[in-house]
């Protein structure tokens, strides 16, 4: 590669893409490109300082338009890091065609540019549910059989097949990585925690699924992010590496630690009536990537939770300037009409 490299990150004004741009730009002699399409929860503002810096270009576009991006793709780039993803399992189940647009048809329009450009180096950030649901015990490994659960868990698998069969028919140097779920600053506050701060900060009933006692694998976005760069420069072409934070916690407990945090009642906790399919427990065995490339987390979940919903108190602009308008609409249709249980 090039002593200066240039990257192509696709879905970098999200969540998780933001993160990872910003640790690539402070740490790193690299020249990213940033191709986003700007939905609901690609926001620039996510990116604020970055925007000037001379190692960073902005392209508004989408990943599924495989003409426009053809025309981007050329072989100036080393390397392609394919963060953009439909990503909620809620309007997965409400509607699944841009689920399938974006995460299935757009990760092989940006495989073929890539192919075609010569660029072998291609990073796909996919996501624990597809290995679908886990019991009381266990947890998953890279060898665990693929069986997702909802439309959008659907998606990213199919996306997975074909950026795994990208390696195996084209030689691509392709590298999978699978991680729990995130939490962090700039995250769209359709998921629990940004939900569940945003909703405690403002003081207002907090909806919970079912029993609340579904189990996730809480990782900071910076460790994952960290991850995916160790994964991209040092992962083993054709492999899958996953990434947890070794940090089991029920629905219900990460309520709690947010309500104590935000010196809110848990009289605000409204258990409502549960999500199609809702899968029970994921967890992730990340040995692979330790042992590999020497990754692994280093934010303990309650400080990372903390230093996170301080954030989000601290940050009323960027909340104001994301929740307004089609988001009152979205919380409203996705839980003002569901039943309370308790």
């Amino acid at each position: 590669m090039r002593s200066v490299m240039k990257c192509l990150v696709t879905g970098g004004c999200g969540f998780i893409g933001s993160e990872f741009i910003r640790q690539g730009l402070q740490s790193r002699d690299m020249q990213i490109v940033n191709l986003d399409l700007l939905t609901y929860a690609g926001n620039p503002e996510n990116l604020r300082g970055v925007e000037n810096h001379t190692g960073y270009t902005f392209v508004k576009g989408d990943i599924a338009d495989s003409s426009a991006v053809a025309d981007l793709i050329d072989n100036s780039f080393d390397l392609i890091v394919n963060f953009a993803a439909e990503s909620h399992v809620d309007r997965s189940i409400e509607d699944a065609s841009a689920f399938l647009r974006t995460n299935v048809l757009g990760t092989q329009a940006l495989l073929d540019a890539a192919r075609r450009a010569g660029i072998s180096r291609f990073i796909q950030v996919s996501t624990d549910e597809v290995y679908g649901s886990l019991g009381e015990d266990g947890q998953f490994m890279e060898t665990t059989p693929l069986s997702p659960r909802s439309p959008y868990s659907a998606s990213k698998a199919s996306a997975d097949h074909l950026v795994m069969a990208a390696h195996h028919t084209h030689g691509m140097e392709t590298v999978i990585t699978r991680c729990s779920n995130n939490y962090g600053p700039y995250q769209f506050p359709e998921k629990l925690i940004p939900l569940t701060i945003l909703n405690a900060l403002q003081g207002k009933d907090i909806p919970v699924y079912g029993d609340g006692l579904y189990v996730r694998d809480w990782i900071h976005v910076a460790d994952h992010a960290r991850g995916v760069w160790q994964a991209a420069l040092e992962g083993k072409p054709g492999a899958v590496y996953n990434m947890g934070g070794d940090a089991e916690r029920a629905n219900l407990e990460v309520v709690r630690l947010i309500l104590e945090y935000t010196q809110q009642p848990e009289s605000l906790i409204k258990h409502v009536t549960d999500r199609k399919g809702h899968d029970r427990r994921y967890a992730m065995d990340f040995t692979l990537i330790r042992e590999e490339i020497g990754w692994e987390p280093k934010v303990v979940f309650e400080q990372g939770l903390k230093d996170t919903v301080d954030w989000y108190r601290t940050n009323g602009e960027w909340l104001d300037n994301v929740t307004s308008g089609a988001y009152q609409e979205y919380y409203e249709k996705m839980y003002g009409g569901r039943k309370t249980i308790s």
